[in-house]
């Protein structure tokens, strides 16, 4: 009897297993079409995929055959080929509706790959009234599947249309939707990807408004979510730093109780085993803690290490699509100094040797830098250079941009009569400092640790992007001094750059 129950069970395991083996198993044709690259022979790989889609028809396998049609409709699109296309998705529809499955939200799910593919073309055409008659079709077709994936492609789908048509207001309404319901559920590589993808949409069809504002939204994001994610871990450090507190104190009662019953007889040794117990459970709660702060601390500048990497990369890759566009619209002019400045910024962190220094004149050193700007400042504005004549060793490279960088700032804001001062002075036989002064409006004491701070807000590029004095604050740490503002000048503006010899 035992016998015949096992066999039983076995034959519906193996039938179960077959069955679902011919559930996931692809036709010839699809595996034949998948294995042809695209790049190489695109008019292979298309007819491939349709004879894939006329075999599933034929064969009922609705699900399969909507995916190979809208893959061969892709690959007529993509050669241009629109009214074969459109054909295509026409039969692809008409599959759909003739299939076994009438379940209307399993039907819309399918409908919905043929409409965005649909909505894709249009988009292509610039045809803007048509493709938001597909966009609306197509956001009818995901609420009534109920399918969550698709409700989020959705939302992906609009902020493409937004941005495509230059309507980047909405664009961003959408997209902060879409990254804000990701990011609540802690689907961060999701909301990743989707940028990613935006971004790499952008660059391929030269739209540099959409770069521009999804790369900048990208950042804003990525910021917002490392500090989440810092959150998360050091709440979750916390409690397994209470939960084992709570062990401790647990097991320090228990011994307690025991040493009270035997403490008249062995007094001595309970109170040695009592000191070797505590300073045992010290000693390990001491390293526990101090492999979480390093394993912490070795994440967090994994992650900056491969933040700077990424964001190089990226202006890397940014730089020849945006020199291929016209340098004098000032958004291309923007960012292309966007890119350049991020890319300083990215090598300036991943840099980890000292720059080297060399032997400066400083007065004829300073001289050149104030003559950049004479022609720059206000009328009737003073500039007086305070410096003596001697040497100093520093890097040159990194002080001429910190320096210039400051001199011109001061030039744009000091008004009318006013004064721009560049001084140098010698604080020891190892260190010196330059000092950069305007008489402008000033900086105000809440703003002066943020100037200092990249990416700290999402801005207008036309009119800086905000990296130049983070950028020279990075180039001052990696000269082991720093820079800062000097919080005791009240008549304007001074800058203080702190160097060792």
């Amino acid at each position: 009897m035992n016998r015949k129950v096992f066999f039983l069970l076995l034959s519906v395991l193996l039938c179960c297993s077959f069955v679902r083996a011919q559930e996931v198993q692809k036709s010839e044709f699809q595996q034949k079409a998948e294995a042809v690259d695209p790049k190489q022979d695109i008019a292979k790989a298309r007819s491939l995929y349709i004879h894939a889609f006329n075999d599933y028809v034929n064969k009922g396998q609705t699900k399969q055959a909507v995916e190979c049609g809208v893959k061969a409709a892709a690959l007529y699109h993509k050669e241009n080929f629109f009214k074969e296309s459109f054909e295509l998705l026409r039969r692809v529809d008409q599959a759909i509706v003739t299939g076994k499955d009438k379940t209307p939200s399993v039907q819309a799910g399918l409908h919905y790959l043929v409409t965005k593919e649909r909505l894709a073309m249009y988009m292509k055409f610039r045809k803007i009234e048509s493709a938001k008659e597909q966009l609306s079709v197509l956001e009818n077709q995901a609420n009534t599947s109920g399918d969550e994936n698709l409700k989020n492609d959705l939302l992906y789908n609009k902020a493409t249309f937004y941005y495509t048509f230059g309507q980047i207001a909405q664009g961003n309404a959408v997209f902060k939707e879409m990254a804000n319901k990701l990011t609540a559920s802690k689907e961060y590589d999701k909301v990743d990807e989707v940028y990613q993808t935006l971004i790499s949409n952008a660059r391929k069809s030269n739209n540099a408004s959409m770069v521009a504002q999804s790369y900048s939204n990208y950042l804003a994001w990525k910021d917002s979510t490392n500090a989440l994610k810092h959150a998360d871990e050091i709440k979750a450090l916390k409690k397994e730093i209470a939960d084992n507190e709570a062990t401790i104190s647990e097991k320090d009662s228990s011994l307690t109780i025991r040493w009270a019953v035997i403490i008249g007889l062995i007094i001595l040794a309970a109170a040695l085993a009592a000191a070797l117990v505590i300073g045992g459970v010290i000693l390990l709660r001491f390293i526990l803690l101090t492999r979480k702060q390093k394993k912490t601390i070795n994440l967090a500048n994994e992650s900056n290490a491969l933040k700077a990497k990424f964001i190089s990369n990226i202006s890397a890759q940014l730089e020849p699509t945006l020199k291929k566009l016209d340098p004098s619209i000032p958004e291309v002019k923007a960012l292309l100094n966007f890119s350049d400045h991020i890319e300083t910024l990215s090598q300036l962190e991943n840099r980890t040797d000292t720059p080297e220094v060399e032997e400066v004149q400083v007065q004829a050193f300073s001289e050149e830098l104030v003559d950049q700007i004479r022609d720059k400042v206000k009328g009737g504005v003073n500039i007086v250079v305070n410096v003596p004549k001697m040497s100093a060793n520093f890097n040159k490279e990194y002080v001429s941009h910190i320096l210039s960088h400051l001199l011109k700032n001061a030039a744009e804001y000091t008004p009318d009569n006013g004064k721009i001062t560049l001084e140098f002075k010698k604080r020891s036989a190892h260190s010196y400092q330059f000092l950069v002064a305007d008489t402008g409006e000033g900086i105000p004491e809440e703003k002066r640790e943020d100037i200092f701070k990249p990416f700290r807000e999402i801005r207008d590029l036309t009119t800086g992007d905000g990296l130049g004095l983070p950028t020279c604050k990075q180039m001052a740490l990696k000269m082991k001094g720093d820079l800062e503002v000097d919080p005791e000048y009240t008549k304007g503006t001074r800058f203080l750059l702190d160097l060792q010899a």
